[in-house]
């Protein structure tokens, strides 16, 4: 589990498909689980950076398979029992890929309607897995305002229109739409 602060704005060292590798200041042992732009992968090895093994499920859900070296990643470690939880609840599970609309103030993502559902104004989302509110909903996607500090310690600093990013809905929503449903 994350809680969508970023720890750490690390560099693609590598990535050949299957292997990434990252350079961050992140300390992280065999096994560890890192939100990599909100996907939860898995340390794999740690001696010249830290290397993840990437699967198709991930690359076909994900942002991951268009990283190349050199590209800048929001990198979080679990969260560890008696920390702080600062941001929400992330898993790590991206739910789908958005795409950036706009980048003024606020910023407009359009979302997929399976997203777009779990939304609510003043709620919580993960985009690229740094935890955000929803200031503003339409049809089709989402705006949030970005505070200086989340600018220059985030990747989403750089978004651009059209940019795609990683996108993961509040899991309390989830949750209470299956036990609603059952109701």
């Amino acid at each position: 589990m994350f809680t969508g602060i970023v720890r750490d704005l690390g560099r693609v060292v590598s990535f050949d498909g299957a292997r990434l590798v990252v350079d961050t200041e992140i300390e992280a042992g065999l096994g560890d689980s890192v939100s990599i732009n909100g996907a939860c992968l898995t340390v794999v090895a740690n001696d010249r950076g830290l290397s993840f093994d990437v699967v198709s499920e991930t690359l076909g859900r994900t942002t991951l398979g268009e990283l190349v070296a050199g590209d800048a990643v929001n990198l979080e470690p679990a969260l560890r029992a008696g920390e702080p939880l600062g941001g929400h609840i992330v898993q790590g599970h991206v739910d789908a890929v958005g795409h950036v609309r706009n980048v003024g103030e606020p910023v407009w993502v359009d979302a997929p309607a399976d997203v777009l559902r779990y939304c609510v104004e003043k709620g919580s989302i993960a985009v690229d897995g740094v935890s955000l509110t929803i200031a503003a909903l339409d049809d089709t996607g989402f705006a949030v305002a970005l505070v200086p500090h989340t600018l220059a310690e985030t990747t989403l600093g750089r978004l651009q229109p059209g940019d795609e990013v990683n996108l993961e809905a509040d899991v309390l929503a989830k949750y209470v739409e299956r036990l609603a449903a059952r109701a």
